[in-house]
């Protein structure tokens, strides 16, 4: 579709860019080109413009057509009513937002019965209109004229009740009023939450907003999250308002004109008004707009989480031995070879007594050897850190590295159609060993077949929008697959999906075709899997790689359409393109000026040039082995003053989980995260980073662990953000409020 030139110069204007970059990037869009494919291979249309950038266009013009379809829906009703005049059309027209658009609306929309429909019915309306002018006249003597048996107005009370019941609905529906009150509810309204008497007990877990007051606008995402998520388990009671007499002021300087009995009738309706009507509708939007900030600060998180640890180091091509461990059950072994294929597995019992563990440590040191393991992979899970200790005594090769892995979604991959499909043969417990192995080797190509909500980084994922939250989610991974590139001829169905240009059913096509004609020896061979036309190759070609291809080029991340160019610059100097790429003295003779071209100018040459010199590379950083500290297995291990490694598991808007080996994720408050202040954690940590830490304290009984990565941990600990009702401020909200109870929030425990 032609882009709006009113969308393009509102986006351009709102983000910072030229109109022709947002116009460029949104015909790009309209064609079907990708986010990472109009970033990484269009750089001279938008200006260069990267994928946050190009992903903000695409959202904010859906926003606007989104606008533009209900303000059409809206011209129609009431055109179709006869209703429609040019002044009432040009307001329309100018509305920027959804909430003005509809409170324009709001007279002339289809509604149910109200108390004033039927007001009107009694023919009340000529003495609303009375009243509403605000004029000095007997109001009684005026409202006894429209009393009627037959219109059942018994009283003058019950006529001006009537009467009054319109001019509320008048205010209500008047778009100045709405807008003020909307400005009101969202600068001074206050989050006000209490516990429902009789579920202290059984709410414990919300303990914090028992009686907690916070100003609207300055709540952070996780407590309007926490907050709902008590109000919808009907263990607190929670209110969204500013203080009732400055509304009410507000709206009687805006409808009371003096001071008459008429008058008088008025004020009584903007009472009315605002207890009966815009209270509960402003609440209600505030409340939404509320949770739509939450939710986009959260989804934000997950997804900054998301690609970390997409993007966490991988091992490589390596022969792995993968332990998910056990007491009772035992551990359940598997070997993979160095594409992730399924060689063995057993179930062994190093922890059920001497004659089994015994036993077990010659079924180790036989699959070691055997296959020639050069990794042995442990799920962090229970048993994780004995079974650790189980290895290392067994005094295997040096060259064999030993490596915790995070297993968080390996029981839910294990269970999934995709595991299924892969393992017909196999049961869920071999599918999960198999999983915390392959994750070891290559973390992207197995997450990317596990639910992102169930890998464990998120924050209150289950209580976001589902919609926002899948959208920004495909998002990321999408750009972690891109940005690493993708072996076509090894790669998953759920791998190729998120390549650029293909999705679910080109991908099986891709497996198809390679299943039953071999693994493909150039890029164009693509173009005779089923169904993947010109486009799509265009959109997925330049992320797809070939390793060992007879065009070198197939390999790397250069796109088809630019082979030429690499070959001219090749011909130019005499040597082969292989040479090219092999020769750093030979790609410093190349000057890029000759080759710019009217559709190919310097950035994309420089890109060209620059992935010759490291062609297919990983942009993922070299995997470093870690450990925990030996002897440090369990909670009641830990004394305050202890420095130990860590490995940050999850970072939120109020700090970051470091797993420290003891099976529960310690907290690191973000006052707690550097010496100088943090307000993101994001800026002082990633997901999978490794890190030194202090223990601060511990709670045995509760399983509570805080942490500092301080230099000296003894700094003040946090405030809280909000009040007590009574008004005092809360000077620590213990060590976050309860931190437990966050973590299990964090991770699905109370949906």
């Amino acid at each position: 579709m032609e882009p709006n030139i009113d969308h393009l110069l509102k986006v351009a204007k709102e983000l910072g860019l030229t109109i022709k970059q947002v116009q460029a990037t949104t015909e790009l869009l309209d064609e079907g080109a990708t986010v990472p494919f109009i970033s990484r291979y269009r750089k001279e249309a938008t200006g260069s413009l990267d994928e946050v950038a190009v992903a903000a266009i695409r959202d904010r013009i859906e926003q606007l057509r989104e606008l533009d379809k209900r303000r059409e829906s809206i011209l129609k009703s009431i055109r179709d009513q006869e209703k429609l005049t040019p002044e009432l059309e040009a307001q329309l027209l100018a509305a920027e937002t959804m909430a003005a658009l509809e409170d324009i609306y709001l007279p002339y929309k289809p509604k149910r019965r109200t108390r004033a429909t039927i007001a009107r019915e009694k023919g009340l309306e000529p003495l609303a209109q009375r009243l509403f002018e605000q004029e000095n006249f007997d109001v009684a003597a005026e409202a006894a004229q429209f009393i009627s048996e037959e219109k059942e107005v018994k009283d003058v009370e019950e006529a001006l009740a009537g009467a009054r019941d319109i001019m509320a609905e008048w205010m209500n529906e008047n778009a100045d009023a709405r807008a003020t009150m909307r400005q009101l509810f969202e600068k001074k309204g206050v989050f006000k939450s209490r516990v429902i008497s009789g579920k202290e007990d059984e709410g414990q877990k919300y303990k914090d907003y028992f009686e907690w007051e916070e100003p609207i606008e300055k709540a952070p995402s996780h407590r309007i999250l926490a907050m709902r998520r008590g109000e919808s388990e009907m263990v607190l009671m929670l209110n969204a308002q500013p203080e009732e007499e400055e509304a009410l002021d507000k709206l009687e300087r805006m409808f009371v004109k003096g001071h008459n009995a008429a008058a008088e009738q008025v004020r009584l309706a903007v009472k009315d008004c605002y207890k009966r009507l815009l209270k509960l509708s402003m609440e209600t939007e505030v409340r939404l707009s509320s949770k739509k900030r939450a939710d986009e600060e959260a989804i934000r998180v997950f997804a900054d989480n998301l690609r970390q640890l997409l993007l966490s180091s991988p091992l490589g091509q390596k022969t792995v031995l993968a332990l998910d461990p056990g007491f009772r059950t035992g551990v359940k072994s598997v070997v993979l070879d160095k594409q992730g294929k399924l060689l063995h597995n057993e179930t062994i019992y190093p922890h059920t007594g001497q004659h089994k563990e015994q036993e077990a440590a010659q079924a180790v040191r036989y699959m070691v050897t055997r296959f020639e393991v050069e990794a042995i992979a442990i799920g962090n899970g229970t048993a994780s850190r004995e079974t650790e200790a189980f290895i290392n005594s067994l005094k295997l090769p040096a060259s064999v590295l030993v490596v915790m892995v995070n297993e968080s979604g390996a029981s839910i991959y294990s269970a999934s159609d995709v595991a299924r499909e892969e393992f017909p043969d196999q049961d869920v417990t071999v599918r999960g060993a198999v999983s915390i192995g392959r994750r070891l080797m290559d973390p992207l190509a197995e997450l990317v077949k596990i639910d992102p909500k169930s890998i464990g980084v998120g924050q209150y994922q289950h209580d976001v929008d589902q919609s926002a939250l899948k959208h920004s989610l495909d998002d990321v991974v999408m750009s972690c697959v891109n940005a690493v590139g993708v072996e076509v001829n090894t790669a998953s169905k759920q791998l190729l999906t998120y390549v650029s240009g293909l999705g679910p059913s080109l991908a099986q096509n891709i497996v198809e075709f390679r299943n039953q004609n071999g693994p493909f020896r150039t890029r164009t061979e693509l173009k005779k899997v089923a169904r993947l036309g010109d486009k799509a190759f265009e959109q997925a070609a330049g992320f797809l790689r070939i390793r060992d291809a007879a065009n070198p080029l197939d390999a790397s991340a250069v796109h088809p359409e630019s082979y030429p160019i690499v070959e001219q610059m090749a011909k130019d100097l005499g040597v082969t393109v292989k040479d090219l790429m092999e020769r750093e003295e030979l790609r410093k003779q190349i000057d890029l000026k000759k080759y710019v071209t009217d559709t190919v100018g310097l950035p994309t040459l420089q890109d060209i040039l620059s992935e010759l010199s490291k062609p297919g590379r990983d942009p993922r950083q070299t995997f470093e082995a870690f450990s925990f500290t030996e002897g440090v297995n369990e909670i009641k291990d830990l004394r305050e003053g202890m420095k130990l490694p860590g490995i940050v598991t999850n970072i939120t808007a109020f700090g970051a989980f470091v797993d420290v080996g003891v099976h529960q994720d310690g907290l690191v408050h973000v006052s707690h995260l550097s010496d100088r202040f943090i307000s993101n954690p994001h800026d002082a940590v990633k997901v999978g980073q490794k890190v030194e830490v202090t223990v601060l304290e511990v709670d045995v009984p509760r399983k509570r662990i805080s942490l500092s990565m301080k230099s000296d941990p003894n700094a003040a600990k946090p405030a809280g953000g909000g009040k007590k009702a009574g008004g005092a401020k809360k000077e620590k909200v213990e060590e976050l409020n309860d931190f437990q109870a966050k973590l299990a929030m964090l991770k699905g425990k109370f949906k």
